[in-house]
Parts: C-alpha cells; sequence; structure tokens
C-alpha cells in the first residue's frame, strides 16, 4: 500500500565530467552556481562564458595558451612601487576607457570622465588657489589655468577639492625623472566661495607610455604608436557629490586622435589661449604665457576617491 508521505526527490548531480570542448563551459558554471554574493556569481558567470567563447572563437592554440599565460605574468613582474604595468595595460587595450564612459556618463551637463593613468600619486602638496605647482625651473611657457566647480543645478560648489597632476614640458613624470623635485607638478587646491579654482604651471607636452615592459612590446608587434596627446590631470570633489575623475587636453596637441590609451573626449579638448604681450590678469606672469579656462560639473552623489596605482 502507498504511503501517503511524498517521497523527497533528490536534485540531479551536476555533470562534473568532460565529454568534448562544448561540455567544459557549462560544468564550470555550474561549480561556482553555489557562490553566495549574487554579484561576484553573476560577473564570474559571464567572465567564464566569455573566455571560453573567445578561446573558441580563435581557436586557441597550446603554445598560444602558454605565451598568453607568460605575458600576463610579466605585468605583475613589472609592476613595482613606482610603475604599475597592469593599469597601462587595462589603459592601451580600451578598457580603462571604456569602464570610465561607462560609469560616467554626461547626463544632466555633468562632466565627463577620463581614466586615472598610472601616474596618479597620493599626498600632492597643498596650494593657496593661485599658487605655482611648479617646483624646478622647467622648460616652456607659463600656463595659468582657472575656471569654475559647480552642481548640474548650476551651484557653484565653494570649498570643492581640485587636485591635478601633469607630465612636464619633456614628456615626464616627477617619478619617472630623477632631476625633478618629489611631486612636482602636482597639488591640491580648494575653490573660492564662488566656486572658482585657479593654479599656475607650465604647458604640459605629449608623451610615450613606458615602452620597456610587455606593454610595450603588444605596441610593437600591434605596429602603434605609444603616445598621448598633452593634458592635465584633474580630481574634483566635493562633498555630497560624486567625485569627477578626468583629463583636459589641449586643443593643439598632438596625437588628439589617435591617444595610445583611447582616452580624448571630445567635451575634454579645452583651448590654450597664447598671449604675446602684456601681463597675466592675476599672477603678474609676463608675456609670453597661455591661460586655459575650464569648468567643472559635478552630480550629487557619494564622495569617494581612487586608490593610487604607484606610491
Amino acid at each position: 500500500m502507498e504511503t501517503s508521505i511524498a517521497r523527497q526527490v533528490s536534485p540531479a548531480p551536476r555533470p562534473t565530467l568532460i565529454d568534448d570542448e562544448h561540455s567544459v563551459t557549462g560544468i564550470v558554471q555550474a561549480a561556482m552556481a553555489d557562490t553566495a554574493d549574487p554579484r561576484l556569481r553573476q560577473v564570474m558567470d559571464a567572465l567564464v562564458r566569455h573566455l571560453h567563447g573567445f578561446v573558441r572563437e580563435v581557436r586557441l592554440t597550446d603554445e598560444e595558451f602558454e605565451f598568453a599565460m607568460g605575458w600576463l605574468a610579466s605585468l605583475g613582474h613589472a609592476t613595482h612601487a613606482t610603475h604599475n604595468e597592469v593599469v597601462l595595460a587595462a589603459d592601451v587595450l580600451g578598457l580603462s576607457t571604456l569602464v570610465t564612459v561607462m560609469n560616467n556618463s554626461t547626463r544632466d551637463g555633468r562632466t565627463p570622465g577620463a581614466l586615472l593613468g598610472p601616474f596618479y600619486r597620493a599626498n600632492a602638496p597643498r596650494y593657496a588657489c593661485g599658487d605655482c605647482v611648479v617646483q624646478d625651473d622647467a622648460p616652456g611657457l607659463p600656463l595659468l589655468v582657472s575656471g569654475t566647480v559647480r552642481g548640474t543645478d548650476g551651484t557653484p560648489l565653494a570649498g570643492a577639492l581640485v587636485e591635478v597632476w601633469q607630465a612636464s614640458p619633456v614628456g615626464l613624470y616627477d617619478n619617472q625623472d630623477p632631476t625633478q623635485p618629489d611631486r612636482n607638478l602636482r597639488g591640491c587646491f580648494h575653490t573660492d566661495a564662488d566656486g572658482g579654482y585657479r593654479f599656475r604651471t607650465v604647458r604640459p607636452a605629449g608623451y610615450p607610455v613606458p615602452t620597456d615592459g610587455p606593454v610595450g612590446a603588444l605596441l610593437a608587434a600591434q605596429q602603434r604608436h605609444p603616445y598621448r596627446p598633452a593634458h592635465i590631470h584633474f580630481i574634483v570633489a566635493a562633498p555630497g557629490y560624486r567625485t569627477l575623475v578626468t583629463q583636459v587636453f589641449a586643443d593643439e596637441a598632438d596625437k588628439l586622435a589617435s591617444d595610445v590609451t583611447f582616452g580624448v573626449h571630445r567635451q575634454l579638448v579645452g583651448t590654450l589661449q597664447l598671449h604675446d604681450q602684456g601681463r597675466s590678469p592675476w599672477g603678474e606672469v609676463p608675456a609670453p604665457f597661455y591661460t586655459l579656462d575650464f569648468d567643472f560639473t559635478l552630480e550629487p552623489g557619494q564622495q569617494t576617491f581612487p586608490k593610487p596605482p604607484i606610491d
């Protein structure tokens, strides 16, 4: 006689043995299916699916796979306290810019973001509004930078943090050039009561990204140039607003349309105006000099700060 107690049916066992190349992906995904964190489960499931699909599409050979693993390992070996080859690889593959553009829309007039890059350092010198970030006798013409920081509703943001860093007129950051003072051409400012900021620097130059590591070898194999157009990096932050990480590019800079890191957003090209006579309206800088006026617009959100890729 049948019992009225329903039998508990055990779930079918997950496949664990490989039959062919097409069975591998499902077995790997099933093994990760119990991941407790739903976002981690989603990301890893998609990663396995796309990685396995890539391998099948290009029919990766054993030798190519071994080379690829060695290249990835070499990125770590080439990364140290003053250089981050992993970030550089993400930059020249366009990954950094893709993530930045996806997560930093221009809605409501917000200033677009740009990649942080591998040369951002913490503990930049603190300066008063209008001070000069040049600590040495750098060649090249002075550049006077100014603008206003506002919210998307047009409100000027007093006391907002404006942090800047750039390469020298010979195309080197301080950590690359032993002749420059430590943290040269870097600085932190705060906006005035009207949301204005201003500082003096020297016109930057375009430069090649480091090519003495595995990323340089990849660029050479692809017959790509390693150059970035002249630019200044900015972090703009205020309580109650989403922190902006961006760059402003010189409008006359070479390689604007072929930046090796694909980082030039159309709205981030600034106008560097040459003044060949007279004196500056602030700072009493004799001609010739350049001026750059560039405003930033922040959207409401959480104030955060990026982790420096180097010391």
